[in-house]
Parts: C-alpha cells; sequence; structure tokens
C-alpha cells in the first residue's frame, strides 16, 4: 500500500495549483500581477505555502463571483493598506479548509479486493462507483473515504445485498446534506447576516473562530442526536423481534411458547374430562 495523501506545509508550483484547482500557468499569471506573493526559493525550486494556498482560493472564489482580476488586484492592495489581509486570508482558509479530516488512500487492485471483499468485487464495481468514494488511475486506485467503504463492505459481509447498501448510503447522503445546509444556514442567518454589507473587518477574527469550531459542534450535536435516534428505532422496531426469540426458546419439556399456545388452541394439555 502507498502513503497516505494529506497536503504538505509546502509545494512545489504544480503541486499548488492541483489544490487550488487552477493551472500553473494561472498561478504564474497571479504572481505576476502581484496577487500572490513569490515562493521561497530552495536552491533553483520554488517552494509555497499554505498562506499562497489560501489567496489561490480567495482568488477563484472572488473571480466565480464575477470580480476581475484588477478588482481583486484593488481590493488586496486596499486591504493591504488599511487592513490585515491576514486576517481575511485567514477567514478564506477557514472556510475552504476541508472539514474531514480523513486521509485518502492509495491501493493497487489487488490491495482495494483483499480490504473491502465483496464489496468491490468486478460484478459489484459498476454499482459502488455510484457512490464517487475512488478514482482509478491506471493499476492503482485513489479510495477518498476508506472509513466509508470500509463500513459498506462490514455490511456485505454481515449479508446485506451490494445494491442495498449503494441505495442506502446515496439516501442517507441526502439526509446528510440537509442536515449540513441547516448548520450553515443558522450561522449565515443568525451571525453573519445581521452584520450587514460591507461585513465589518474587524468581526473577522471571530467570524473565523466561529467557522472553525462549527465542525466540532455540528459532529457533537449529530453524534448525540443519532445515538438517541437509533436507540429509539432499535426499540420500536426490533421489539417485535426479540418477542419472537422469546417465543422459540424452549420449555423444561422441551417445548417452544409458540407449540403450547398451539396446543391449547386445539384443545390439547388441556385438563382431562372426569
Amino acid at each position: 500500500m502507498s502513503g497516505t495523501n494529506a497536503e504538505p506545509t509546502t509545494f512545489r508550483i504544480d503541486e499548488l495549483a492541483g489544490l487550488a484547482e487552477t493551472t500553473v500557468r494561472n498561478v504564474r499569471a497571479y504572481q505576476d500581477r502581484g496577487l500572490i506573493p513569490p515562493p521561497q526559493r530552495l536552491g533553483r525550486v520554488g517552494l509555497y505555502s499554505s498562506e499562497h494556498l489560501a489567496r489561490l482560493r480567495l482568488i477563484s472564489s472572488m473571480l466565480d463571483r464575477g470580480y476581475s482580476l484588477s478588482n481583486i488586484g484593488e481590493l488586496f492592495e486596499a486591504w493591504e493598506q488599511g487592513h490585515d489581509i491576514g486576517e481575511l486570508l485567514g477567514f478564506e482558509a477557514a472556510l475552504a479548509a476541508p472539514w474531514s479530516t480523513e486521509a485518502e488512500v492509495t491501493l493497487s487492485l489487488e490491495e482495494l479486493s483483499e480490504r473491502f471483499g465483496d464489496l468491490v468485487q468486478v460484478d459489484t464495481l459498476s454499482e459502488v462507483e455510484q457512490l464517487e468514494l475512488f478514482e482509478f488511475d491506471g493499476e492503482q486506485v485513489r479510495v477518498k473515504s476508506p472509513r466509508l467503504l470500509e463500513a459498506g463492505a462490514a455490511l456485505v459481509a454481515a449479508g446485506v445485498t451490494v445494491p442495498a447498501v449503494v441505495g442506502h448510503a446515496l439516501a442517507l447522503r441526502t439526509d446528510i446534506e440537509r442536515i449540513a445546509e441547516r448548520f450553515v444556514d443558522l450561522v449565515k442567518a443568525e451571525i453573519i447576516d445581521p452584520l450587514g454589507e460591507p461585513i465589518p473587518t474587524d468581526e473577522l477574527p471571530r467570524l473565523t473562530e466561529l467557522v472553525t469550531r462549527l465542525r466540532p459542534l455540528a459532529e457533537q450535536v449529530v453524534d448525540a442526536e443519532l445515538a438517541r435516534a437509533i436507540d429509539r428505532q432499535v426499540r420500536a422496531r426490533l421489539s417485535e423481534t426479540m418477542d419472537r426469540l422469546a417465543a422459540q426458546a424452549p420449555t423444561e419439556d422441551g417445548r417452544t411458547e409458540d407449540g403450547i399456545e398451539a396446543d391449547l388452541e386445539f384443545g390439547q394439555g388441556q385438563p382431562a374430562a372426569s
């Protein structure tokens, strides 16, 4: 198995462009315009930092919202003259940082089959690919969420069919999207929108801290509510199963409770008439 794909703290220009979802040509063009500072030099190699990455992501976000490169340059200049642009970049970094701490892994096809069993065999791969949890790269497979695939593999090993696992996973993803939307809408409506336009710059550190804290808060609430909901559903939906199991338990004479009830229904086991 090859190593994980955790983000390093410094990047070559091609690595930086890939993480920022842009091109090497764009990185150089932004640098020429002064939108990003030059890299640190290590010999002939330029090394970029997480601050470069945050600024590139901010530039991409602003371009998507309709700003021109000239507008962005003027905004950056104004910020650097009157405010700490690090605060703006810190907020952007908090927004753009991946919320999942799970590391991707790269496996061979054989390792993929060994690790995830019947879930990823040749005849099931087309169905599982709907979950978009892995990508093929020649003879290698990049697994985006090993934990989710491991959970699916455990369900399949327990007897759940692959179509059922995939179908429920997709439905669950839709439910989780609604939960995430509710959390983000809450923060936007109750905290960010009341600040008005333009957002006061002295609020950026507080907003950055809030975004950073939102993940553990959301996980805490979802974990607690999910545990309570599963507890309720197990009692409500599986109590009948427990009753059936209890009815199948043999008595001292070897009969089950169901058998005794059947005997009584047909008159067997009644006292003999005198």
